[in-house]
């Protein structure tokens, strides 16, 4: 399978993470990866410890290795359905490659879970942070605090001020590692375009 773009979203609770992923996956005919704190947190209670923590992130890279998996299968149908098709005459080859899937959107990464363990636990587990070093991704999408906080049984920090400290947080770990990253501000259409002319400007897809 082409090598995809992987391209994580990443902000505070309750700043349209999910929704700009699931737009995104839609405009660019792809799969997403959602949060796997979330279905965690649903089955086991919200009542979480360090340890538990470790664990929902190991759950995290499984998860998205799965969806990966997933990609990888739906490339290779089509580039199978396409080699099948049979060509008439003078009759060119329908071109499918539209279908095969370029790009991936992660709702969530280790950046998220180092900030969640040390937030809470003034500590990070080694497993996250060689994560952090080993895994590559090709751009962020940091979702700023300007959508309103909507009330969830799972979210923890209503305040602006721990809204906008925790923002900050992914922005400092952002302006000091390499990979292109974009702000994104806005309601939901205004976060989608946003993201958008970011990934399609610098990253030609």
């Amino acid at each position: 399978m082409e090598t995809i773009k992987k391209f994580v979203v990443i902000g505070p609770e309750s700043t349209g993470k999910s929704t700009l992923c699931k737009q995104l996956a839609a405009h660019y005919n792809t799969l997403w990866v959602p949060e796997y704190a979330r279905e965690y947190l649903e089955k086991n209670g919200k009542d979480y410890t360090y340890e538990n923590l470790l664990t929902i992130a190991k759950g995290q890279i499984d998860l998205e290795e799965n969806i990966v998996y997933q990609l990888s299968d739906i490339s290779n149908r089509v580039s199978a359905i396409s080699n099948e098709t049979p060509v008439a005459g003078n009759e060119r080859t329908p071109d499918i490659s539209s279908l095969i899937p370029h790009t991936l959107f992660i709702d969530t990464d280790m950046y998220v879970m180092k900030v969640w363990c040390e937030y809470v636990f003034n500590k990070c587990h080694g497993w996250i942070l060689n994560r952090i070093a080993e895994r590559h991704y090709d751009g962020y999408l940091l979702c700023n605090t300007d959508l309103p906080w909507v009330q969830d049984d799972l979210r923890e920090y209503p305040d602006v001020y721990t809204r906008n400290k925790l923002y900050h947080f992914y922005k400092d770990i952002l302006v000091n590692q390499s990979v292109p990253w974009a702000n994104i501000s806005g309601n939901d259409t205004e976060r989608f375009e946003n993201a958008r002319i970011f990934i399609d400007k610098e990253f030609k897809i």
